[in-house]
């Protein structure tokens, strides 16, 4: 399994210790706002445990990242297929904090190692970001990252429940 480092920041495999700070973390409203629910510890876990499976199996997928200082786990970036059942195929890259993570860079420090990874390891053409259409936050890593909005692809994210947050926006980056 491959480990991407950054200046600040560790993205390895997941730990049974991450347990504690990704179930808070999937269980904070404002960090889940534009998902339209919230996950309990049980399917916290259990999204843990697909990640580190995934991860083991593929050699990349959705990593833990920890801020290497402190060995403190701040949440995950990675790249994965894109769902079933979406309006489009390819690669997507994506990255989800902890709240008393965010304003720091850590998003799109993370997210750069990722498309690094995925260009020039993976040799990807193309890299995808779906995003909620309402998410200010991560709009703003995408085109930091230089990924376009590709208005032609935004979607109803059928993975969303019904309401604002089911709207989705599709950001590509093409292999430079």
């Amino acid at each position: 399994m491959t480990e991407l480092t950054t200046p600040r920041l560790l993205l390895r495999q997941w730990r049974d210790g991450d347990l504690d700070r990704w179930a808070e973390l999937n269980a904070d409203p404002e960090v889940r706002r534009h998902f339209g629910t919230l996950l309990d510890r049980e399917q916290a876990a259990g999204s843990l445990e697909h990640f580190r499976a995934e991860l083991a199996r593929r050699g990349w997928g959705w990593w833990a990242v920890e801020l290497r200082s402190q060995g403190r786990f701040l949440g995950f970036a990675g790249l994965d297929p894109v769902d079933e059942g979406m309006p489009f195929d390819g690669i997507e890259a994506g990255w989800r904090l902890h709240r008393d993570a965010w304003g720091h860079g850590y998003a799109t420090e993370a997210a750069r190692a990722v498309l690094r990874y995925g260009f020039e390891e993976l040799g990807l053409p193309e890299i995808l970001a779906v995003i909620a259409a309402g998410n200010a936050p991560s709009r703003a890593v995408a085109r930091r990252l230089g990924m376009v909005h590709d208005p032609a692809a935004d979607f109803l994210d059928p993975s969303v429940p019904p309401g604002p947050q089911q709207h989705a926006v599709v950001y590509r980056l093409a292999r430079s």
